[in-house]
């Protein structure tokens, strides 16, 4: 029995993709802990563990997604909840500071991380903490994760959505669905800028383009314009505004449809069109601004992603990230300009997990680590 417990990696079992707005972070707690473990487990262990599981909150800034738990999960031969928790970073230094006041480098354990800040942060976890990252590639961690999380799926459901009937706000209903045979499949991750791949096999992809316009852009734009502090309330600035104060649309410079090429007078003609008058400028509230915002870099990636997958003849397109985060106003907008400009050949599909794919697997692979001679 010991032989067998000494080829899995020792507890905690964390996974990082730390990005340029946000920490993911998942946890792993193992629910078959023997007798005779609890009572060698050092007081370390057992120290994280109650900290990460019974709060909701850390800090100012911390949370802990609850209504993403993975239940009941088998990993490396043992059985237990995956968490889910994202701060931001800038808070990076008080998180590597919480692990050395609670003396994480003892428990010898690896830290897998994947994304721009496991590069960016490696000294700072080395110097603060006395904690050595094993840095893995983000584009890698999310396809494994993502195909990882719909694989297991969640809790008894499918992990993916699309949305019904996209083209009409009556009748759009949201639709569970599995990523069954997945491949060939567009991924587009949405994050602080947007990442764009063409997907043939976990482990055959490559990185079509991408834009620097993505959800960093929406925040700090809404910042500058709005005055917002955070994601959460950018987006509910934007849930009361209307955009068509702000913008140009179709109607706005044809008195209507323009219809010899099939554009609807509601289509926005120009971001922002509106804005170069005082009278309008005047007129606007700070939500119709958010609003603007967030239709202009969400019409912009969903216009970048049609193209790709037209480019390169791909029919399913997945689209995950951060930005998509208690974002409807996007979700269904993205779901909107897949099906009406492809004529109903694209259909956009959304994952619950959204922007913690990056995290499992680099959880993943800490799991690998141990099963390689």
């Amino acid at each position: 029995m010991k032989l067998i417990s000494e080829k899995k990696p020792a507890f905690p079992w964390f996974g990082m993709d730390i990005g340029g707005t946000l920490v993911k972070l998942v946890y792993f707690e193992p629910v078959d802990i023997t007798a005779e473990e609890e009572q060698e487990e050092v007081e370390n262990l057992k120290s994280i563990r109650r900290y990460l599981t019974s709060n909701v909150a850390y800090g100012k800034t911390g949370v802990r997604d609850v209504h993403l738990e993975l239940r009941n999960l088998t990993m490396c031969g043992r059985t237990g909840n995956l968490h889910f928790i994202r701060f931001p970073t800038q808070a990076m230094p008080r998180f590597i500071q919480m692990g050395r006041d609670k003396n994480f480098s003892s428990l010898h354990t690896t830290l897998c991380a994947t994304g721009g800040g496991a590069y960016k942060f490696e000294n700072e976890f080395r110097s603060m903490a006395d904690l050595e990252l094993l840095k893995l590639d983000e584009l890698d961690c999310l396809i494994r994760g993502l195909l990882y999380v719909d694989r297991v799926s969640f809790n008894g459901h499918p992990e993916g959505y699309y949305f019904e009937n996209p083209s009409d706000t009556q009748s759009c209903v949201k639709k569970t669905c599995t990523l069954d045979n997945p491949f060939p499949m567009l991924l587009v991750n949405i994050g602080s800028g947007v990442s764009i791949l063409a997907v043939y096999s976990e482990n055959d992809y490559k990185r079509v383009t991408g834009t620097s316009l993505g959800g960093g852009t929406f925040l700090g734009l809404c910042c500058l314009l709005t005055g917002c502090e955070t994601f959460e309330e950018a987006l509910e600035m934007a849930s009361k505004g209307d955009s068509t104060n702000v913008d140009k649309l179709v109607k706005d410079i044809y008195g209507g449809d323009y219809e010899r090429f099939g554009l609807q007078g509601s289509a926005v003609a120009s971001s922002f069109g509106h804005m170069m008058s005082k009278e309008k400028r005047d007129s606007i509230s700070k939500e119709d601004l958010a609003k603007a915002t967030l239709v202009t870099i969400t019409n912009n990636i969903g216009s970048i992603a049609r193209m790709c997958a037209v480019n390169e003849k791909i029919e399913r397109v997945v689209f995950v990230g951060n930005f998509l985060r208690i974002n409807t106003v996007s979700t269904k907008l993205l779901a909107y300009a897949m099906d009406f400009w492809s004529k109903g050949q694209l259909r956009a599909l959304f994952l619950e997990h959204e922007g913690y794919f990056g995290a499992v697997g680099a959880l993943l692979e800490l799991h690998k680590t141990t099963e390689d001679p």
